[in-house]
């Protein structure tokens, strides 16, 4: 079964430096039937204004991975990190027993357009840690960019949940098969269609007793891909 989170019914945050888009409950956008997808528990889909973003502030007990979709983010935290993740990079810090950071907009000039993702770790009172990484997109093909495992070059989870992306060239086709069938699909640009079901750019899919699936690009395409091995 495949179920459409469409982009336009997701809840939204409008400020006058911040316009966020949450496709689970967060913060004061509060849906009982949208509340995570397993350890899938934040989607976040934010556009900043330049030079602007969030102050120092804390979380604990949370796997949250920073993915670019265009610009440049700057991060600083209580771990001694300083870092800018640019477009085409992918960030992961553990809050574990507890981290402070913030996160602003590296331009003063243009928007910064990301997805903020939170995943529920396996356990409590993880050491705090960060990793970031570049991605090296070859069209039509999956790039493992996060996993339990920490193995060939991808982040390290606290989870049993994959990471995945991929860009799809125009009327390409994808496959994937879901380890215990249930995956989120997240897409990031473009437009796809899975079996007879359309979604773009903002739109997520809840794939559950799925052993596989083809994604048909419509136009060029990038998608996220959670392979959720927790059920």
């Amino acid at each position: 079964m495949i179920t459409v989170r469409l982009a336009s019914e997701r809840g939204k945050t409008a400020l006058d430096w911040l316009h966020s888009q949450h496709t689970f409950s967060f913060a004061d956008y509060y849906d009982d039937k949208h509340m995570n997808f397993g350890p899938l528990r934040v989607i976040n889909e934010d556009v900043i204004a330049p030079g602007k973003g969030f102050d120092a502030h804390s979380h604990s007990d949370m796997e949250i991975i920073t993915y670019v979709i265009y610009g440049a983010v700057e991060h600083k935290d209580s771990l001694g990190t300083g870092a800018v993740i640019h477009k085409g990079e992918i960030q992961r810090m553990s809050a574990g027993t507890g981290v402070t950071h913030s996160e602003f907009n590296h331009s003063k000039t243009d928007p910064l357009h990301l997805l903020q993702i939170w995943i529920i770790p396996e356990r409590r009172g993880l050491p705090a840690s960060y990793e970031q990484k570049k991605l090296n997109f070859i069209p039509n093909q999956w790039q493992v960019v996060a996993d339990h495992a920490d193995t060939n070059g991808a982040l390290k989870i606290h989870q049993n949940v994959t990471l995945l992306a991929a860009t799809i060239k125009n009327k390409q086709k994808l496959s994937y098969s879901p380890r215990k069938g249930t995956a989120w699909l997240q897409v990031v640009r473009g437009s796809i269609t899975i079996g007879n079901i359309k979604a773009k750019a903002g739109d997520g899919l809840a794939i559950v007793s799925e052993p596989n699936f083809d994604i048909l690009a419509n136009t060029d395409s990038e998608v996220l891909l959670f392979d959720i091995q927790t059920t």
